[in-house]
């Protein structure tokens, strides 16, 4: 696996989280609460001898360096070596990160992660010299090299990687101060996730429910709040927070910018973009502006939703802060018990493979489930331990988003349970492009499974809310983020300088445009980017949009093409890293470089939108 895949997998999902005066009555027969890291390491004792064996490991790698074209048993042993090494390094990453996102308040476990960052950096470093040296062994050789000795078949696809990118890899001693620079570049990221968790005083404010201290838990609960004036008072304060800070925030990420564009150049790209999509399984840059495009193009459908929110909610006018609440009430509270329950039914149209291992999987003390004081907000898995299981993060507050939370979560578990039973380590890590795909899928099985349950015309309503929520979510604002992120790069490109105040001005300009004339878009809402962890990623947001895309076709196949379809679904799944992005879903049937499966995604919201307007 690369290592750009095995990284990028610890980006959060869509934000979940809760007020502190949030109960939930947990069943007690449902599955474990909370993971269980002593299968990664019995003890913080034993992770550090781990560290310590793993940094004594990494001198023995430069006795490879200027031998890999000896012959065929010498670059075997240096890469079974490597991968080897890297997936101790991986593991040592897992617990360090678990550990420091269960409380970001514990200094140790920040230092730890610290470490753990640290010692990839140092890997990186060790191995630097492994790319350019392959390109001096040539092609031809290497591919006797893969002739004479079998065991590189497992490498295959990796050296095959290596040499496609020639173009942009450097000299041995070029490569090293990349790698070197690795960490240091990755410190902003770590600077603004601390400011935001840890450092940033939130304000607190009276709702009609009462007193609210307005973290990012607290908003992404309180702004579904059924007064428009709590609703109001909400986003005012959460993003007056961020915005008295936009200045620092801004200073950070203009340096995530620059580090970037550094990155690229320094490989000789074209741009940030190019170099961020090629790095990810080369994704041509097309996919990326094809995307955006035909967004943009569908965007009168998102306006045309806009306007039946707002009659629903029986509104003289729509503002930014009326666009969270549902477009009926459902009373309802889901366990932790019920939730499992529900997504093992929804899942049912991929097979028995698929819910026995997910079955088993939810059983098992593989996640955290629920919201404490100190616990970073929002969802992920991390699934870098490939010898040990994945592990989940949540903050599950018992409504209906948190079963939709819970079913996108284990459809990423899944994927990397079932990458990594059909591949090798090298090739089990999947790019980015595929990583969102598993998860939107479930959340659409289990929509459509709501809606077979549905028994009233207010039920019916609420879930084809919810499904119309989840294509603007993952859908059209992430294509709005990334149209941001791509203006952001290609300002700085073109030599222009960030501020706060000009991040205002370009968020603001793309809220107004995606939400259409008729939404009210208040002048405080334009410091959201600055609350928006995924811009640190490297040009990470546009996969969820390409993501939902792709699972809406394969969503289709499944639900009418039987055990065929479902099975084609699955490769997908299986194949992992073992091929590029985009040619992995071109072999189950779908080519994300033409407008086709976009269309397809908007054609598909206007016609829920049309469900909707039906049952009205």
């Amino acid at each position: 696996m690369t290592d750009a895949s095995r990284r990028d997998i610890l980006t959060l999902a869509a934000a979940l989280a809760l007020t502190t005066t949030t109960g939930v009555a947990w069943a007690q027969s449902g599955p474990p609460e909370t993971w269980n890291l002593g299968e990664l390491y019995a003890s913080s004792e034993a992770w550090a001898a781990e560290r310590a064996a793993v940094l004594a490991a990494l001198p023995a790698l430069a006795g490879f360096k200027g031998k890999l074209g000896t012959d065929a048993a010498t670059l075997h042993a240096a890469l079974h070596s490597m991968y080897d090494l890297q997936r101790k390094v991986s593991r040592l990453g897992v617990y360090a990160n678990l550990i420091a996102d269960s409380d970001t308040a514990v200094a140790s476990a920040q230092e730890r992660r610290q470490l753990a960052t640290a010692l990839y950096g140092a890997f990186s470093e060790a191995t630097s010299y492994v790319q350019p040296e392959i390109l001096t062994v040539g092609a031809a050789r290497i591919a006797g090299f893969q002739q004479a000795e079998r065991g590189l078949d497992v490498y295959r696809f990796t050296l095959a990687d290596i040499l496609r990118r020639a173009p942009h890899t450097l000299s041995a001693e070029a490569e090293g101060v990349l790698a070197a620079a690795g960490t240091p570049l990755a410190g902003v990221q770590q600077i603004r996730t601390q400011l935001v968790a840890s450092d940033l005083p939130w304000p607190e404010v009276t709702l009609s429910t009462g007193k609210v201290r307005l973290d990012q838990a607290a908003y992404t609960a309180s702004r579904e709040a059924p007064s428009r004036e709590d609703r109001k008072l909400v986003f005012e304060a959460f993003f007056g927070a961020f915005d008295k800070y936009k200045t620092s925030l801004a200073a950070s990420l203009s340096t995530q910018v620059q580090s970037d564009i550094f990155t690229a150049k320094a490989r000789r790209y074209g741009s940030a973009v190019e170099a961020a999509l090629d790095a990810a399984g080369g994704v041509p840059t097309g996919v990326y502006r094809t995307l955006v495009d035909e967004t943009n193009k569908g965007l009168p459908a998102l306006h045309r939703y806009f306007e039946i929110r707002r009659r629903m909610l029986g509104l003289p006018d729509l503002h930014y802060y009326d666009i969270y609440p549902p477009l009926v009430r459902l009373d309802e509270t889901f366990d932790l018990a019920r939730t499992r329950a529900l997504t093992l039914a929804a899942v049912q149209p991929l097979g028995p493979e698929y819910v026995d291992l997910l079955t088993k999987a939810t059983a098992s003390p593989w996640a955290d489930y629920k919201p404490r004081k100190g616990k970073v907000s929002g969802a992920y898995m991390n699934g870098d331990a490939y010898d040990v299981h994945p592990y989940l993060l949540l903050n599950l507050t018992g409504n209906y988003e948190s079963v939709t939370t819970f079913a996108h979560e284990w459809g990423h578990a899944m994927h990397s349970l079932l990458a990594n039973k059909a591949q090798p380590y090298p090739t089990a890590g999947y790019s980015i492009f595929t990583a969102e795909i598993a998860s939107t899928m479930n959340e659409q099985l289990l929509s459509d499974h709501m809606l077979t349950q549905a028994k009233t015309k207010t039920e019916k309503l609420y879930y084809l809310g919810q499904l119309l929520e989840l294509m603007r979510g993952t859908f059209f604002r992430q294509s709005m983020f990334a149209e941001f992120e791509l203006q952001i790069h290609e300002a700085v490109e073109k030599g222009e300088a960030l501020s706060g105040e000009g991040m205002h001005a370009m968020y603001l300009a793309l809220l107004k445009k995606y939400h259409g004339p008729k939404v009210v878009i208040d002048p405080v809402v334009a410091s959201e980017w600055a609350y928006v962890p995924h811009f640190y990623y490297d040009f990470y947001v546009y996969q969820y949009a390409t993501s939902i895309a792709a699972s809406t076709y394969f969503y289709d196949q499944v639900k009418t093409g039987g055990a065929k379809a479902r099975d084609n679904y699955l490769s997908v799944l299986k194949a992992g890293g073992s091929d590029y992005p985009v040619a992995v879903l071109k072999k189950a049937g779908l080519d994300m470089t033409s407008p086709a499966p976009y269309r397809a995604l908007v054609e598909r919201f206007s016609k829920t939108l049309d469900q909707v307007e039906a049952l009205l």
